[in-house]
């Protein structure tokens, strides 16, 4: 009932993807990205420093990175160890007990670190949607599109695809950013995607379809863009929002109040998530984000003077 040891195969390519039968593309504001189960257990199944490992780690790295430039919200799903036999469930009879209690096999990789803004969910069974708060996360931040790399391809990654496809979240399966127990099952997870639920890709067509990341220039906060991104999160239009609005009690609740933090990170801020709801107004905020815009510039007095030159 332990996890196979995985031998060495060759990393699907996008020529060998099965054609999709949608052709939704992923979108920057839409979108999130699922990094599943990249845990010590489950990687150290596969032969270090082989495929599909080597490609699995490094494109993972890759779409991060695209998605932190263009503050799309990155999601970690990672699961318990030393769970009991009530919080196993029947992946019991399945799997057996899992991960072990401490903290070894349920790190995340050194490679694959999450970072301050990044966000964790605690999963307890296949899909990441189920006994978590992973679709309360994507409601929250506006988001109906889900970016997802990992392992495994046919058993977590499927099952939270087609999860999200049944919530009317599109699903994109990124397929040399999975990993699998052998090719064969790597093929059938793509294969079933494509024809059911999800869009199959790989992570340099997924870094082309979102873009090139946003310059400073053209991603500066502005009391405009500020105004914008909290109407969108509270589904409202901006001029619908007063400057001295209390913006916690108009629904901006914590989750909506972290995705702002972590998008204007993503354009150059180092705004914390206590400053925001300590001081929750649009105004407060303006002169938080924006202080050059805030502070009126110094009059300049141009009156002649009455006193001769020395």
């Amino acid at each position: 009932m332990a996890l196979p040891a995985i031998a060495p195969y060759p990393m699907p390519l996008a020529a060998d993807l099965p054609k999709n039968k949608v052709a939704w593309m992923p979108d920057p504001k839409r979108a999130v990205l699922l990094i599943h189960d990249m845990q010590r257990y489950f990687v150290d199944a596969f032969t270090s420093g082989q495929s599909p490992v080597k490609e699995l780690v490094a494109n993972i790295q890759r779409v991060r990175q695209h998605c932190l430039a263009h503050g799309i919200p990155v999601v970690y799903s990672a699961q318990p160890g030393g769970q009991t036999p009530e919080q196993r469930g029947l992946l019991l009879d399945f799997w057996g007990g899992g991960i072990k209690e401490g903290p070894t096999q349920k790190q995340i990789i050194d490679a694959l670190t999450p970072g301050e803004g990044d966000i964790l969910i605690t999963k307890w069974t296949y899909s990441a949607f189920r006994r978590t708060d992973l679709m309360e996360q994507l409601k929250a931040r506006g988001r109906d599109q889900i970016i997802i790399c990992g392992i495994y391809a046919h058993i977590g990654c499927l099952q939270t695809a087609s999860d999200a496809f049944m919530s009317n979240v599109q699903p994109f399966l990124v397929a040399d950013a999975l990993g699998d127990f052998s090719l064969a099952h790597h093929q059938l997870a793509l294969s079933y995607a494509s024809q059911l639920c999800a869009v199959t890709t790989v992570a340099d067509q997924v870094i082309e379809q979102l873009g090139p990341a946003p310059s400073a220039t053209t991603d500066a906060l502005t009391p405009r863009r500020i105004r914008e991104d909290v109407a969108e999160l509270l589904q409202v239009a901006p001029a619908e929002l007063s400057d001295v609005d209390n913006l916690l009690e108009r629904g901006l609740d914590s989750i909506r109040l972290m995705s702002l933090v972590e998008r204007w990170r993503s354009a150059g801020s180092e705004v914390t998530f206590v400053e925001l709801a300590e001081r929750p107004t649009l105004d407060e905020w303006c002169a938080l984000l924006c202080p050059a815009l805030a502070m009126p510039s110094p009059a300049v007095d141009v009156r002649p003077s009455l006193n001769p030159p020395s």
